[in-house]
């Protein structure tokens, strides 16, 4: 008997996944946000761009703050931006082996894969009932978000130091 294919589904059929607050409140303030929610129960930075303001084609400045469209074909132009970029922090799913994290290792100051799986938010503040189904790494570039992932308390492995092995 063949069993039916059920694709699996991600969080909420949406690619927003609101931060907890308490992520952003141990390693912030950060200057800008270029993908915040809207609605959102808190700021994740001083300056948000939300979808309607299309925050890849703003102006970045200061200290960014990044949890990006999860969507496979999205987050890797938001990766390379805010590698152009070089100051802040994202809030990924930990897809090591993917295309778009390639730039995560080569321009990353540091990454720390989180200990617990990250049960994001709805637009109300409320906490999903489930998390992602997937793991998260918090992904640092510079020298100052390198230093606020070692002083955030979040429960997780550093990552600081790796080789790049090229196929043969």
């Amino acid at each position: 008997m063949r069993m039916p294919f059920n694709p699996p589904t991600r969080s909420g059929r949406s690619q927003i996944h609101l931060t907890p607050r308490s992520i952003v409140d141990a390693l912030g303030p950060f200057d800008l946000d270029p993908c915040a929610a809207n609605p959102r129960p808190w700021d994740c930075a001083r300056v948000n761009y939300t979808l309607h303001e299309n925050g890849l084609r703003q102006r970045w400045h200061g200290r960014v703050w990044l949890n990006p469209p999860f969507d496979r074909y999205e987050v890797g132009v938001w990766i390379s931006r805010l590698a152009e970029h070089g100051r802040g922090v994202a809030l990924l799913h930990a897809r090591t082996d993917t295309v778009w994290f390639q730039r995560c290792w080569e321009c990353a100051s540091g990454l720390l894969f989180l200990g617990a799986r990250v049960r994001f938010l709805r637009a109300d503040g409320c906490e999903l009932p489930f998390n992602t189904g997937a793991p998260c790494v918090l992904v640092a570039f510079g020298d100052h978000d390198l230093a606020a992932l070692r002083g955030c308390g979040l429960a997780g492995a550093l990552v600081t130091e790796w080789e790049q092995n090229q196929p043969q």
